[in-house]
């Protein structure tokens, strides 16, 4: 065992208080529990948009029960028009709730002029028309981005909460992503650069 495998050992078991790493693996924690459940899943998404829509005022007219069938269908790589016949709606209504929710697309954030500039003058209050003056850019351009943009926004304010809670429960990515996270959070960073992945404690 090299030194920085002995210090971040040292660190875990003081962490922990448990020298086991399967241990700590093996228990379910917080969102992750019940995963393999999906009308557990599909129960949690559920009251992610029922604490939503207490939050937000939506644009969309969909149920709580159409919104979670978009949330996981999104996740599921559904486009746009395949949710439309789904949930027996416009695919402009479901680009409407899909911004409800914080689910904003690559695609979505392909602007014809600077993003940064768009969310400061978005931020400072400017109109449809001051904007497309000032990006000069037709002010139905302006109109069309405008969702997407306000939409990021409001994720951005609340600390992508929404959008990651949804990934957490709907993408198999979640797991790796929050270990690192709980790793930073620790303190583990910097003990653990240059150690070898497969380094068994």
């Amino acid at each position: 065992m090299d030194e920085k495998t002995a210090e971040l050992r040292d660190i875990f078991i003081e962490a922990t208080g448990s020298d086991t790493v399967t241990e700590q693996q093996s228990e379910s924690r917080g969102s992750l529990a019940d995963v393999d459940d999906p009308e557990a899943v599909r129960e949690r998404v559920r009251n992610t948009v029922a604490t939503m829509r207490e939050r937000y005022a939506f644009d969309a007219d969909f149920d709580d029960d159409a919104l979670v069938a978009l949330v996981v269908g999104y996740f599921d790589g559904d486009a746009d028009a395949d949710l439309a016949v789904e949930l027996d709606a416009s695919p402009e209504a479901v680009r409407t709730a899909r911004f409800d929710l914080h689910l904003v697309r690559d695609a979505d954030r392909e602007f014809p002029f600077d993003a940064d500039r768009f969310d400061n003058l978005l931020v400072d209050g400017a109109d449809d028309e001051t904007i497309a003056e000032t990006l000069d850019v037709p002010v139905e351009v302006v109109a069309e981005c405008r969702p997407v943009a306000e939409a990021d926004i409001r994720s951005s304010r609340a600390n992508y909460r929404f959008r990651d809670d949804f990934a957490e429960l709907l993408t198999d990515d979640d797991l790796s992503n929050r270990m690192a996270e709980d790793a930073r959070r620790d303190g583990l960073r910097e003990a653990t650069e240059d150690i070898e992945t497969d380094v068994s404690l």
